[in-house]
């Protein structure tokens, strides 16, 4: 399959994506209705607080990434050759420059963040600049564009906006029921084995449906990190950069300090704890779901039989 091929299905599953997104809004809404209710009257309510969200995260996502990581923008002469490395690889791919930011971390990492290629932002870590040689900071770079170019930037606050008002619309249902929702429940209860079991499946609903989202959210991330791994080699037009910066990333055991699982997916590789990774435990299928990346030596093997 070719690589246009590839971006093409990606943009599918992610219209896909955000569909079931929706819907998982949608069945919250309904869960809180019935449990409160409200009836259905509260899912166009809901829809519209989800839009609210999606609208205001598509404007501030990257300042609000960008301030959540720390990062300060990279100006002066010891940042020359990471500007020098963005306006080389801009050209070959036909993008304006990115905004570049600096976090003063010694963990080796890079994200991009911003709502198009026109308002796009870069990061990456001193710890990136100062153990990376240049075709493996080139390869990095590369791989961030490519998500600004494929518009994984935009998909990725989407999903995070998405995500976040599920949890927060089923943290806050179950919290006032848990506090003051005892008589809208004893009246379910009153309307039969019906009512019952539906308050129990609604409640299943709120306390799953977070966990939902968040395995759609990294099923995609993971997607795309694979794709965007391959369009950076495309881009440099030699994949051993990105192969030996991966490698430096998989031996390295530092993590970033001001990341967070919010924020995790943004970054070229996992900024949290991968001890397990490290020591070559796969895990449980349930912990390698909750993943944000691919492991790192499947992209290591992808890349190479390319």
């Amino acid at each position: 399959m070719g690589m246009y091929e590839q971006i093409a299905r990606n943009k599918r599953r992610t219209f896909v994506m955000l569909a079931a997104f929706v819907l998982l809004i949608a069945l919250v809404a309904v869960a809180l209705g019935f449990l409160f209710q409200a009836g259905v009257a509260i899912v166009p309510i809901a829809i519209v607080i989800a839009i609210a969200l999606a609208w205001g995260s598509y404007f501030y996502s990257d300042k609000v990434a960008l301030a959540a990581s720390r990062a300060r923008p990279a100006d002066g002469p010891e940042y020359r050759r990471y500007h020098n490395l963005v306006e080389g690889l801009i050209i070959a791919a036909g993008l304006p420059k990115p905004r570049l930011y600096v976090v003063d971390d010694p963990a080796p990492n890079a994200f991009a963040t911003g709502r198009n290629p026109k308002h796009a932002a870069l990061a990456v870590t001193t710890g990136l600049l100062e153990k990376m040689n240049r075709v493996e900071l080139e390869g990095v770079i590369a791989h961030e564009l490519s998500h600004v170019k494929n518009y994984d930037i935009l998909v990725t606050t989407v999903a995070v906006t998405a995500v976040g008002a599920v949890a927060l619309m089923a943290d806050l249902g179950l919290r006032f029921l848990w506090f003051g929702g005892r008589t809208g429940r004893r009246d379910n209860n009153d309307s039969g084995p019906i009512g019952l079991i539906l308050v129990i499946l609604a409640f299943a609903l709120l306390i799953l449906a977070p966990f939902a989202a968040q395995l759609m959210q990294f099923a995609m991330s993971r997607r795309r990190e694979l794709l965007a791994d391959a369009s950076g080699v495309q881009l440099t037009r030699y994949p051993p950069g990105l192969i030996s910066a991966l490698e430096k990333l998989q031996d390295d055991q530092a993590v970033v300090h001001h990341a967070t699982r919010a924020t995790a997916q943004m970054w070229i590789e996992q900024p949290l704890d991968r001890s397990q990774e490290k020591k070559g435990a796969r895990g449980s299928w349930l912990n390698r779901a909750f993943d944000t990346h691919p492991p790192l030596d499947e992209r290591i093997a992808a890349l190479k039989a390319m």
